[in-house]
């Protein structure tokens, strides 16, 4: 937050030196250029790019997602349907772009007013329509996840668990559907602090060796932060956090996603869909002390920088600079 800056540890690290790239699409250059057509009212690019990705789930969750922000504001995916009325693709979309104009509401509305449930039980009928008509595609089912946060009071553990099991049989390690589920348990949603943290460890636990999912614990740590920060935005005094970031635990899993995820990954460049966690895990390591782990996690990254978490902690441009080069 910009109430509470946070130094970088000292001593310098590697990794390239240019300023840090905020490309949303965290250079996805296929994905760039059909979000590009969303802009200029073209949606072919948009087919094209889901059909090429086919059935790489994480890549398609990623695509799809940020496909679905930038089609929120435009109605490029209801002249989609309404040329390709019978495309799975298409209605996977629609699906995702609902969810995103259901959250748009709930921000351009305030924190603290609900959605319509009326317009949320629509949006999640169209995400079961999608659920329906590409029924190996998580990203329906992660879709509902998201949605489920806006609901006043939740929705019932059945029909959560009901969606969550439905993800899982198709793509038992989804970042992105565990990050939604992980949100819908905390404490800024329908759940509490242990909650959050008692899933987040258990998926860490259970990931296979290479897979991001153990960075969970460390969007956890954030979404903590950010609860008690905006919680108290405004007042005085406000609380210390040094210890949130460097405590024994904090510092241990860490290091522990560290060797899990990168010690299991294969050699080479860090894959598009994985550069978010890749930032909440290197943004981690900066706040712990870290720096032989924040210098390996920053060679990896380059310049590809996510505005979240480092704008939860201040500027994002400045710390992911500082921290980068080892300077105070």
């Amino acid at each position: 937050m910009a109430e509470q800056r946070h130094r970088a540890p000292r001593g310098r690290l590697p990794g390239r030196q240019s300023a840090p790239d905020f490309d949303p699409d965290f250079g996805d250059r296929p994905l760039t250029e059909a979000r590009h057509d969303i802009v200029i009212g073209r949606w072919q690019g948009i087919r094209d790019l889901l059909r090429a990705t086919g059935e790489d789930w994480p890549r398609r969750t990623h695509r799809v997602r940020l496909l679905a922000h930038a089609a929120a504001g435009s109605s490029a995916v209801e002249n989609w349907r309404t040329a390709e009325p019978d495309s799975p693709d298409a209605a996977v979309l629609r699906a995702a772009t609902e969810v995103v104009r259901a959250f748009n509401l709930a921000i351009a509305a305030g924190r603290g007013v609900a959605v319509d449930r009326a317009r949320l039980d629509a949006t999640v009928l169209v995400c079961l329509h999608a659920a329906e008509a590409c029924p190996a595609d998580p990203m329906p089912w992660v879709s509902l996840l998201t949605v489920a946060r806006l609901y006043e009071e939740g929705v019932s553990r059945a029909e959560l668990r009901g969606w969550w099991d439905e993800l899982r049989r198709r793509d038992p390690y989804n970042t992105e559907g565990h990050t939604q589920m992980l949100r819908y348990l905390s404490a800024r949603w329908h759940g509490t602090h242990g909650r959050m943290y008692d899933f987040a460890r258990d998926v860490a636990g259970a990931a296979p060796p290479g897979s991001p999912l153990p960075v969970l614990v460390q969007i956890a740590r954030v979404e903590e932060f950010r609860y008690v920060a905006e919680g108290v935005r405004g007042r005085r005094p406000l609380p210390d956090f040094g210890q949130h970031w460097r405590h024994e635990l904090a510092v241990t899993e860490v290091r522990r996603t560290v060797d899990r995820w990168l010690g299991g990954r294969p050699a080479g460049p860090v894959v598009p869909e994985e550069i978010g966690e890749l930032n909440y895990l290197t943004h981690a390591a900066c706040y712990a002390g870290l720096a032989d782990e924040a210098g390996r996690l920053f060679t990896l990254l380059g310049s590809r920088a996510a505005r979240v978490p480092w704008s939860y902690t201040g500027d994002p441009a400045e710390q992911f600079t500082a921290f980068r080069r080892g300077r105070v």
